[in-house]
């Protein structure tokens, strides 16, 4: 009797054990803190308890179906959620980081841009200034030639009413034709000095105009 309970009792004991191997199952092998080799009797819901994260959030880490059926074998890599959120975060740290860039960049050439654009603008009413001048209104224009009269004062200079333009007055002188000279206060005359508002030019006999007498506008530079 006593052996008969002895060998039942030993079966008893080698059906457990040989029950207890069959239901062990082998953790996941973790290859780094966001991957996961998957072992014989792995799942998605023991994987995900195993490293305290929830099965849905291992599916979206992994691109399976939320709440599908998610087929695993033994020696695959499984992405742990960590890996993704982490990977979006670097991504999204490069583009914000990217746009910052270029914004600095656009500001940077916005700058420039009003920068040229000021010095332009300064550049063209300098040179407007050095060619504009005080307008004085429309003149009687006369010509002579001082040579003719026994001067020698040259052609760069014009006879005008000194109490208009005293001696060394610079004038811009446009003529109604179009034509423009310039010349400087060095003379009088009997026409200019008893009209304010007529010329004598200096100029060579051969280039003084057919009409010999004309009108134009006058300005003091």
């Amino acid at each position: 009797m006593k052996k008969l309970l002895s060998i039942a009792l030993l079966s008893t004991v080698a059906l457990t054990a040989i029950g207890a191997t069959s239901n062990t199952v082998d953790a996941a092998t973790t290859i780094d803190s966001t991957h996961v080799k998957v072992e014989s009797g792995d799942s998605f819901k023991s994987i995900a308890e195993a490293n305290g994260v929830s099965v849905s959030a291992l599916e979206q880490a992994n691109n399976k179906e939320v709440g599908g059926f998610d087929l695993i074998f033994p020696g695959e890599t499984v992405t742990l959620p960590s890996a993704t959120s982490n990977t979006s975060s670097t991504q999204n740290t490069n583009t914000q980081a990217t746009q910052t860039q270029q914004a600095t960049t656009d500001t940077t050439n916005t700058a420039s841009q009003a920068t040229q654009s000021t010095q332009v603008n300064t550049a063209n009413t300098t040179t407007q200034s050095s060619t504009t001048g005080t307008s004085q209104g429309t003149f009687k224009i006369s010509f002579y030639d001082p040579a003719v009269l026994g001067s020698n004062m040259g052609y760069s200079g014009v006879a005008a009413n000194l109490s208009v333009f005293p001696k060394g007055t610079q004038l811009k002188i446009t003529l109604s034709d179009g034509t423009v000279m310039y010349r400087t206060v060095n003379d009088t005359g009997t026409f200019a000095n008893s009209n304010s508002q007529q010329l004598d030019v200096a100029m060579p006999s051969s280039s003084i105009p057919s009409y010999g007498v004309t009108t134009a506008t006058v300005e003091i530079v």
